[in-house]
């Protein structure tokens, strides 16, 4: 954590925890004819995705993801590759590995996607969306707005809040993050971008007080 940040109070820790709690679509993991890791910040989505390649819910794999301001440093040569190359050092083959190299955001990763499918000759009925625990609802909107005839399952690694917190080591980060998400999941069905979906008022409520705390860095304008 760097000199400029502050540990997050009890309070804020609650909100963020109701956030959290809301964006996880909690499906069961079952079968589907593909899966999709959209890139981020987070390894593990990587890390997840194999496992669940390795328990034989899915034939094949696409990761998808460029680069973003958060993630360059980390994965010069774009989140997708070294989510590729992750999974591979964990048993997936590469044959069954899929890169799109690309997308820029998350209308991109499911737009882009499907076009490294279509290419590959997979036309999927349904379509396992594997991310990081707090795009589940984002994600999952996004594509169902863009991919309506596909049944769209989510999973994410199973990590409890803290563990999370933990697990990237920037308590700030993530509570921008989940602000963040939740401002794209009510408005970007205004823009067309997603589905809308449902905000309780409890979760809209610890939105705005954490937006009040000044957890405001990935909010769009």
């Amino acid at each position: 954590m760097s000199d400029n940040q502050q540990d997050i109070s009890e309070d804020q820790w609650r909100q963020a925890k109701l956030i959290w709690d809301y964006h996880q679509m909690h499906h069961e993991p079952r079968p589907a004819d593909v899966a999709i890791g959209l890139g981020s910040h987070d390894l593990g989505v990587a890390t997840h995705a194999a496992g669940l390649y390795r328990s034989g819910l899915f034939p094949a794999l696409v990761f998808t993801g460029g680069n973003s301001p958060t993630t360059r440093a980390r994965f010069p040569r774009g989140e997708a590759v070294h989510f590729r190359e992750h999974a591979i050092e964990l048993g997936v083959p590469a044959e069954a590995i899929l890169l799109e190299p690309n997308a820029a955001n998350t209308g991109q990763n499911i737009t882009l996607a499907l076009e490294v499918l279509t290419a590959a000759g997979i036309h999927p009925t349904t379509v396992l969306l594997v991310s990081k625990p707090y795009m589940e609802r984002r994600s999952f909107a996004t594509a169902r707005k863009l991919w309506p005839d596909v049944e769209i399952l989510c999973a994410s690694e199973p990590l409890e809040f803290d563990d999370y917190l933990k697990s990237i080591g920037d308590e700030n980060l993530v509570l921008d993050m989940l602000v963040g998400d939740l401002q794209r999941v009510i408005e970007y069905p205004k823009l067309g971008f997603a589905i809308e979906q449902e905000v309780p008022e409890d979760v809209h409520a610890a939105y705005e007080s954490l937006i009040r705390d000044g957890f405001t860095s990935r909010l769009i304008s």
